[in-house]
């Protein structure tokens, strides 16, 4: 534990590697593309709305991402983190299973807008320390508990430390605010989400709340019982905190290509991969069957009629990328319309568990997709991956272009570019005030 607080209060930005800078940068432009394209959403608007209504912003108010209402921190926090949170496009690790990003930048955002202006390099920082500790947190926390959990109950963790390095607390207080946030953090059950799509999501923005919360508390005295998760690792991953510092797990990060689960893009990526080597349209295709693991097969709505259905249906996606040749934001938001093929694609698709990738999962996660097409022939995509992983990973060049799909709108242009040249900037930046404007004020069309 005490190597832990000495991290989260001594990090400083001439520690960190060229590459995990530039990775840092990469992640912090992805969640800001989906932030942006996430107050299209009914959630996140509901839960801006709530908000602004119920947590007063009292001494030290913060503005709610791409909002510019001000309310308390926990309240910001709360509100940015469920709306990055409220589509499916943001980062994650693998062994976390999980989102550490989008709670993370929401905590340094609510920790740092009405208080005294930080440079570029301590903001990246500070967004590096919430990855490091967050995704060691999620692998220690899984790894103790069988049922799989919510990224809220462990990112509660990085969100606390985020809070005690921009609050300055002394190593005791530290601790207890790394105790709190992992008492209170949302420990809610993830696959209940997957089986029933609904707002409540991956927890994101209740880890958010709970972390900032526990570092305010413990900045006023209020005493948590020790991080077990920190203090007292399961023996199976008793390395995850001694390279703290050594080994950089935001470079482990992947990102999405496309806007829905990550337990479905393997199987989207197979049908594309089929849909272009064979130069097949969806009236060329008879049935589908998706062989993957469990998670995935779980993802089975088939007529999605929220977008959180679509976000977690993996037939829709597959169906949508068969037809369309992509998955678009306007697509899980039902925005544009579905075709008969698709429905019909998505309605007869086959899933199949399949145990091979059962024990590959969560390290890799793969699909096969079979095609019957209307000529008789069978066509096989098998044991396929996705780009955006660390051993495939989305090259700049394609992040940027992710960002400005998603950014633009409900961004204008020129807003869009403003905000990727101040992230591109933060390294050399004596304030972080200029990205915090544009981020925090409302988009043109609110």
């Amino acid at each position: 534990m005490d190597k832990v607080a000495e991290f989260i209060r001594e990090l400083r930005f001439h520690d960190l590697p060229p590459r995990v800078v530039e990775q840092a940068q990469l992640c912090l432009l992805d969640l800001v593309g989906v932030a942006a394209a996430g107050t299209n959403t009914q959630l996140s608007r509901i839960i801006r709305d709530h908000a602004a209504g119920n947590f007063a912003a009292g001494t030290a108010g913060a503005r709610i991402l791409f909002d510019g209402r001000r309310v308390s921190p926990v309240g910001a926090a709360l509100a940015s983190g469920m709306t990055i949170d409220s589509l499916d496009a943001h980062d994650g690790h693998a062994l976390a299973k999980g989102h550490a990003g989008a709670a993370v930048l929401p905590a340094v955002l609510a920790l740092v807008d009405g208080r005294a202006s930080i440079g570029g390099p301590e903001f990246l920082a500070t967004l590096v320390l919430g990855y490091e500790i967050g995704i060691r947190a999620g692998i220690a926390l899984h790894a103790t508990a069988p049922a799989y959990h919510s990224s809220g109950a462990w990112n509660a963790l990085a969100c606390a430390a985020v809070g005690a390095r921009r609050l300055t607390l002394n190593q005791a207080q530290t601790e207890h605010a790394l105790g709190i946030a992992e008492y209170h953090g949302p420990r809610s059950p993830m696959m209940r989400c997957i089986d029933h799509p609904t707002m409540v999501k991956d927890g994101s923005g209740w880890g958010a709340m709970a972390g900032v919360s526990a570092a305010l508390l413990a900045e006023a005295g209020f005493t948590g019982a020790p991080a077990a998760t920190v203090a007292e690792p399961p023996a199976s991953t008793c390395d995850t905190w001694s390279d703290l510092g050594d080994r950089w797990r935001i470079l482990e990060q992947y990102f999405k290509p496309q806007p829905v689960c990550r337990w479905a893009q393997p199987a989207v990526r197979a049908a594309l991969d089929l849909r272009e080597h064979h130069r097949l349209t969806a009236e060329h295709i008879e049935h589908v069957e998706v062989v993957a693991f469990h998670e995935a097969v779980r993802l089975g709505a088939r007529n999605p009629t929220t977008t959180e259905e679509a976000q977690y249906s993996l037939p829709f996606a597959v169906a949508t990328a068969l037809c369309r040749g992509e998955v678009a934001a306007a697509d899980v938001a039902l925005r544009r319309e579905r075709s008969p093929d698709a429905a019909r694609l998505s309605a007869t698709m086959t899933l199949t568990e399949g145990e091979g990738y059962n024990r590959r999962f969560p390290a890799e996660r793969c699909a096969a997709v079979h095609l019957r097409l209307r000529d008789g022939r069978r066509v096989t995509a098998a044991a396929t991956t996705t780009p955006g992983d660390p051993t495939e990973p989305l090259g700049p060049t394609e992040l940027e272009a992710k960002y400005r799909r998603l950014s633009v709108p409900p961004l204008s242009e020129e807003r869009s570019a403003r905000l990727a040249a101040a992230v591109r900037a933060l390294p050399q930046s004596d304030s972080s005030r200029p990205l915090l404007e544009d981020l925090l004020a409302p988009p043109p069309c609110s």
